[in-house]
């Protein structure tokens, strides 16, 4: 028997989170090691951790599908705060050549933490940015930081390697060559991915985007992943500007250059989809291919709403992911499910989705897309990776008819009580027992600072 035993006592309103929308009241919930091992009432203490959720939301952890945690540093910067994708991305990797590994060790933590604190158990990250003369293996530095949080996570290993030389978005400081991703990739596959049950690490292969890859590349990308049997994920369908490029580089929209590479089926998924048309949505549906839904920062950029109560309704998976936080400027997977629920409503009318389905898109959706089927339920079996928010709070106050419905409708904070990953408290009383919260956000306004001064933009507000 596992020395790690939490019973939760007397919970207050229980979201199971599984198909059937199931809740619960006055249960308890028993986790033994990384699994949850029964839930009943009155559930024998015996030498259990004891928490009282007498006024607690319990409900599955959430699991972010798409992020970028480098530009947790890159926030709300003034030259980018009007403009679209391709001339935010050309703003912003003037600053991204500086990235160093202390960088991307602070970003993590400080992206990790976040998700943390909004109920987020387990989190992927897009990471594909590699400058010049940087040698230290970045992902290895950004899993190490990772690790320290306690949360569950999907690293990607992204690359790029079309810069501007080649036709591609990207300046060729932040670009590598064909030979060195594809060697670095296999090195991180049988170094990191854990193909276990309950594993608390998936490494996937991720090319960025077909703006700053070569076709040959996505092709080479997609074999050695299949060989290793890990999945595939890359932007695509973000934007017109995206659609343009690719019928005039490669003569067809994006998913049909998709198709025609390999990269469709149950181990690839997209983030954004936002420009898929009827066609591409069969194809998705057919294939098993999947979406990571990022609506905040879709409203940010103005890039267009995706079409995801259409999606469900036709079977394609669908994950919620907050994007990289220099185009959602957070990483609050609450707020997430909220930016989801009320954004659909704009074009669909306010029957277009509901909170149960937004539920399961960022809980069962995301798990599947990363292939963790253990998560996303809070069911007997299923891995200890819980969220409690407290319920009793003024902001909560005339919203408790549906507690659950609350934490998207209601409240000013997103902020979660308790989380348990893999079944340790990682964050108790919304603080990160892992992580010294006042030293990283210290460091991390100096790496920001020490970045946004390497490429000449104005720091007099910074602290």
């Amino acid at each position: 028997m596992s020395d790690r035993r939490i019973i939760l006592r007397n919970i207050y309103h229980l979201a199971l989170g599984n198909a059937a929308g199931d809740r619960l009241r006055g249960v308890d919930l028993l986790l033994e090691g990384n699994r949850i091992q029964a839930l009943g009432q009155n559930l024998p203490r015996g030498d259990a951790q004891q928490i009282d959720a007498s006024t607690k939301l319990v409900m599955p952890g959430l699991v972010n599908t798409h992020h970028h945690m480098y530009q947790t540093l890159q926030r709300n910067i003034p030259a980018v705060q009007n403009v679209e994708l391709f001339d935010w991305l050309v703003t912003l990797y003037e600053i991204w050549r500086h990235l160093t590994p202390e960088t991307i060790h602070v970003s993590t933590q400080l992206a990790c933490c976040e998700l943390l604190r909004t109920g987020c158990t387990c989190a992927m990250d897009h990471h594909y940015v590699f400058p010049a003369g940087v040698s230290q293996d970045l992902i290895g530095v950004q899993l190490a930081a990772a690790r320290q949080t306690g949360i569950r996570f999907c690293a990607t290993r992204g690359s790029m390697s079309r810069g501007k030389s080649r036709g591609g978005l990207p300046p060729d400081s932040v670009v590598q060559d064909e030979e060195t991703i594809l060697r670095d990739s296999e090195d991180l596959i049988r170094q990191h991915h854990d193909a276990s049950p309950c594993s608390m690490t998936h490494l996937a292969l991720a090319p960025c985007s077909p703006f700053s890859v070569s076709e040959e590349l996505m092709r080479q990308t997609a074999e050695l992943a299949r060989r290793h049997g890990v999945r595939l994920h890359t932007h695509l369908a973000e934007t017109r500007d995206e659609e343009a490029y690719c019928i005039e580089h490669y003569g067809g929209r994006p998913l049909e250059l998709m198709e025609r590479l390999g990269w469709v089926g149950p181990d690839v998924w997209y983030a954004h989809g936002i420009h898929f048309n009827d066609a591409e949505l069969d194809l998705l549906a057919r294939t098993g291919t999947g979406v990571a839904h990022c609506p905040s920062s879709n409203m940010r950029l103005g890039s267009g709403i995706a079409r995801v109560p259409e999606m469900l309704r036709r079977g394609i998976g669908v994950g919620l992911g907050v994007d990289g936080s220099a185009s959602n400027d957070t990483s609050d997977m609450m707020g997430e499910m909220r930016a989801c629920l009320l954004l659909h409503r704009v074009l669909g009318g306010a029957a277009a989705i509901t909170a149960e389905q937004v539920l399961g898109i960022a809980t069962r959706g995301g798990a599947a897309l990363l292939g963790w089927p253990e998560l996303g339920t809070l069911e007997p079996g299923q891995a200890a990776d819980v969220v409690l928010v407290e319920m009793d709070r003024l902001d909560y106050a005339g919203a408790l008819s549906d507690p659950l419905a609350a934490v998207m409708f209601s409240g000013t904070s997103h902020q979660a009580h308790t989380v348990i990953v893999d079944g340790r408290v990682v964050l108790e009383q919304g603080r990160v027992l892992g992580v010294d919260e006042e030293a990283l956000r210290q460091q991390a306004n100096a790496e920001a600072r020490r970045m946004m001064e390497a490429a000449g933009h104005d720091t007099r507000w910074m602290l």
